[in-house]
């Protein structure tokens, strides 16, 4: 068998080039190689929540893994006959589910497919979109390209124990282009969940982001819910959307500093999508037929280490261009034989 060989340690080496490759792999039908993963972390090779996301699919789409444990540095992922499916599972302790998610959502709706999916698991956790982030602002810009998902929060999960949980159906898709040009909003929503802690300490906290952004002449919609988890923490979103922009931010609270680890001037200088959100829809946007352009204010690891991997499976053609503002990403996505 042929496989397409990924090197794992490539640009930003982490767990985006596994989660975008056994992604286009399952679109494709494309069996694929990765080696060398995780190569320069602290701890190499696959972690729990890359595990769950490739077992997870594995069921979905009947896959051959070769290589799927903890710590292994090379698998092999041969895609087979995409199902629908109702799945139940957890990821144990605090491994990301919106990460999973990442995964799950365009494998089954582009594939034209459905999925039942109750999973448990972190909800909010570091090195992660937060689960309100997949909601409000991933989602927005999923349904604009024909993607289509909906999901409920039962249970926040936080670090260590996790123990979250969400109900989320994936429905089929029908891609189309979507384009972004300068905001035009000055509106700026603001939802932040808490759990076993002060309601004094977190409203003193929102009350000072709220200020520096009335202070910008941003009008500012403020939503705090204390909603009971297994550990203590808090999480929240900054989010903007129109027509022509959808812009995000989320953050955890930082029990040591006392603070929400949010920059704000981030949000003010982004143009008309976040670099997290453009680094999540190079995968998509690389399958559909014509140009995209995603205007960002900066040029991150993950996002060249997705474009990398996603002009490398499915054929696309990228480019970089520098602009008054920051950066446009021009792809020139395909339209796949195997997208239905």
């Amino acid at each position: 068998m042929d496989f397409l060989k990924i090197n794992g340690a490539h640009g930003e080496g982490g767990g985006q080039i596994i989660r975008s490759a056994i992604t286009l792999s399952c679109i494709t039908k494309k069996p694929v190689h990765i080696d060398n993963i995780r190569k320069n972390r602290k701890v190499p090779g696959l972690r729990p929540q890359h595990l769950s996301a490739i077992t997870i699919l594995q069921k979905i789409v009947n896959a051959k893994v070769i290589g799927a444990e903890i710590g292994s540095t090379e698998i092999k992922f041969i895609p087979g006959k995409i199902e629908n499916l109702d799945l139940v599972e957890d990821v144990g302790t605090a491994g990301s589910i919106p990460l999973i998610l990442q995964v799950l959502i365009p494998v089954v709706s582009i594939s034209q497919k459905k999925l039942n999916l109750r999973i448990k698991g972190g909800t909010d956790v570091l090195w992660s979109p937060t689960i309100d982030y997949t909601q409000c602002v991933l989602k927005e810009a999923y349904t604009r390209m024909g993607i289509n998902f909906t999901f409920e929060v039962k249970k926040r999960g936080y670090y260590p124990k996790g123990g979250g949980e969400i109900k989320l159906q994936i429905s089929t898709s029908n891609l189309k282009s979507i384009s972004f040009s300068k905001r035009k909003t000055k509106n700026v929503k603001l939802i932040c969940s808490f759990s076993k802690l002060s309601k004094e300490k977190i409203e003193d906290e929102i009350n000072k982001i709220v200020k520096k952004l009335t202070d910008l002449n941003f009008i500012v919609d403020v939503e705090i819910k204390d909603e009971e988890a297994l550990d203590q923490g808090a999480t929240l979103l900054v989010y903007s959307i129109d027509d022509s922009s959808i812009i995000g931010m989320d953050a955890l609270f930082n029990s040591k500093t006392g603070k929400f680890d949010l920059d704000i001037e981030n949000f003010i200088t982004n143009y008309s999508i976040d670099e997290n959100l453009a680094d999540m829809l190079i995968v998509p946007t690389s399958l559909i037929l014509g140009k995209t352009i995603l205007p960002v204010r900066k040029i991150t690891k993950h996002l060249e280490t997705n474009l990398f991997v996603t002009s490398k499976i499915t054929g696309c053609k990228y480019g970089i261009g520098k602009t008054s503002y920051g950066y446009e990403v021009i792809i020139e996505g395909i339209s796949n034989s195997c997208i239905k």
